[in-house]
C-alpha cells in the first residue's frame, strides 16, 4: 500500500473534506504515517521538517542499485569482519555528515525526479548535502547482518546510510527492511493500524485524533488576551514579548494558529485557524 492509498483509506474513515500526510514511506517501508485532517492539515509542514527515528536492517556484502531490497544486485563482496569492526565504524556516521542523495529519490533534476532518470538508465551528478545523525545504534549483529537503530533529521536517506556504512567496511551493503518508528512527537506505539481504526465506532475513532497543536510542541506558547486575539484572528500583527521566532498563539487556551515575531516585538500571523 502507497501512503497515499493509506492516507485516502482513513480520509473515508473520519469523512474528512480535507487530510494530508506528513512525509511518504518508501514502498519497502513500514511504520508510522502521521495523518492530518481538517485544520490540522495547514501545520503538517512542520512536522516534514521534523526529526525521525527508524529500525533498519542492513544486509552487508551486497550492493545494489537503488541501495535497497527493492533493486538489482551490482556487486557481491565477502564479508570479512566482527562486530568490533562494525561498532568501531558506527561513529563515523554519528553528528553532520555528508550525504549523496541516491539517483532513486524523488528530488528532482531539469523538473523530472531522479527515480525517472535512472530508470532510464541516466545518472546525473548529485551534489552532497549536510544532514544529522543524532542517535546510530547497533540493535543485532550476526555474520552479515546488522539491525541499526537510528535518529536523524529531515533529508536524511537510510538507504545511502547503509550503502556508506557498506563502503567503510570495504565489503558492500543494502537496506533489506525499514521501519518508521517515531516522527517528531509522535510514536508508533500510540498510533493505530487502518483495521484497527475502522474497526472503532464513530465516536472512539474521533476521540483518538491528537489536537491540532501537537504538532507545534517544539515551538514556544504565547497567549494573547481577548482583543489582542481578535486582531490576531483577523490578520492583525500585535505585541507581543519574547525572543524573535515562530510561536504557536494562543487565546484561552484555544489554538489561534502560527505567529512569527519580528525584531519590533510584532506577533505578525503566519497561519490561523478557522473560527471554532
Amino acid at each position: 500500500m502507497s501512503s497515499n492509498s493509506a492516507l485516502q483509506a482513513a480520509r473515508r474513515l473520519f469523512s474528512a473534506a480535507k487530510a494530508g500526510h506528513t512525509g511518504t514511506l518508501d514502498p519497502m517501508a513500514s511504520g508510522l504515517l502521521p495523518l492530518c485532517f481538517g485544520e490540522a492539515t495547514k501545520f503538517s509542514v512542520d512536522l516534514l521538517a521534523a526529526d525521525k527515528t527508524y529500525e533498519a536492517e542492513v544486509l552487508f556484502g551486497v550492493r545494489t542499485d537503488t541501495g535497497d531490497a527493492d533493486g538489482s544486485i551490482v556487486m557481491r563482496t565477502p564479508v570479512s569482519f566482527g562486530l568490533a569492526e562494525l561498532e568501531a565504524a558506527l561513529p563515523l556516521f554519528r553528528g553532520p555528515i555528508r550525504q549523496i542523495p541516491p539517483m532513486y529519490s524523488a528530488l528532482k533534476r531539469g523538473g523530472r525526479p531522479l527515480y525517472e532518470l535512472a530508470r532510464a538508465g541516466i545518472e546525473v551528478e548529485r551534489e552532497a548535502r549536510e544532514v544529522s545523525i543524532h542517535e546510530l545504534r547497533l540493535l543485532d549483529f550476526s555474520g552479515d547482518r546488522c539491525r541499526l537503530r537510528i535518529a536523524a533529521s529531515k533529508g536524511t536517506y537510510v538507504r545511502s546510510l547503509a550503502e556508506d556504512l557498506g563502503a567503510a567496511l570495504a565489503c558492500g551493503a543494502h537496506l533489506t527492511a525499514l521501519r518508521r518508528v517515531a516522527v517528531g512527537p509522535l510514536r508508533i506505539a500510540d498510533a493505530l493500524t487502518l483495521d484497527q481504526l475502522a474497526a472503532l465506532a464513530d465516536d472512539l475513532r474521533a476521540s483518538r485524533l491528537l489536537a491540532p497543536d501537537t504538532l507545534l510542541q517544539s515551538l514556544p506558547a504565547v497567549h494573547l488576551d481577548a482583543a489582542a486575539a481578535a486582531r490576531f484572528r483577523h490578520g492583525n500583527p500585535v505585541s507581543a514579548a519574547g525572543l524573535p521566532g515562530r510561536y504557536r498563539v494562543y487565546a484561552e487556551d484555544r489554538l489561534l494558529g502560527l505567529g512569527e515575531l519580528d525584531e519590533a516585538a510584532k506577533l505578525q500571523p503566519r497561519r490561523l485557524l478557522g473560527a471554532p
